[in-house]
């Protein structure tokens, strides 16, 4: 991909990756695929302390996609690696947008657990369509707390708005009197 620099060619075999793997999901199209990007990025942050493509994900209304994936997926498919059709679905009337890859994807760049953690996201996600992908993104902090078109930290993926509990409570009394913390 000679017009893609670093984590732009990173997120192309990515998306040939995925595509790739989801070949036979009835379900999968442009929404399920921002949002299998979104979450195998901001997974591998949390659990593998680094995003695996490191592009910047931008606030849309469906929920996250990354900045540049238009471009991404245009190169992807003048270089013939990838597909793009809008696919009937057999009710509402509505159209998937579906990427098919055309080749294998190029795996040499990415480790072991990288794969295994995008292959568990495809198998844990096999099931849901683009309304339910779309509302597990709306749940992540960094889509809360940004406004549309804004670039979501990696960062966020370790905050939480979950209420505190009794004991994390009591907890952080006990220390702010401890550290003298309480005017």
């Amino acid at each position: 991909m000679a017009n893609l620099v670093g984590n732009e060619r990173k997120l192309g075999e990515l998306i040939v990756y995925i595509s790739w793997k989801s070949h036979n999901d009835p379900r999968f199209g442009a929404t399920k695929l921002n949002k299998l990007l979104y979450f195998s990025d901001f997974l591998a942050m949390s659990r593998l302390g680094a995003p695996i493509t490191a592009v910047a994900y931008q606030h849309l209304k469906n929920g996250p996609a990354p900045r540049h994936l238009e471009e991404v997926r245009d190169g992807l498919v003048e270089r013939r690696a990838i597909a793009v059709a809008n696919v009937p679905l057999p009710y509402g009337g509505l159209t998937l947008i579906r990427t098919y890859a055309l080749r294998e994807p190029d795996l040499n760049e990415f480790s072991g657990k990288e794969i295994a953690l995008v292959d568990s996201l495809i198998d844990l996600h096999w099931e849901d369509n683009a309304d339910t992908m779309s509302e597990r993104s709306h749940s992540y902090v960094g889509w809360k707390m940004t406004s549309m078109f804004e670039t979501i930290p990696y960062g966020s993926i370790f905050l939480s708005d979950a209420p505190l509990t009794d004991a994390e409570i009591r907890r952080g009394q006990e220390l702010a009197q401890e550290f003298n913390w309480v005017a």
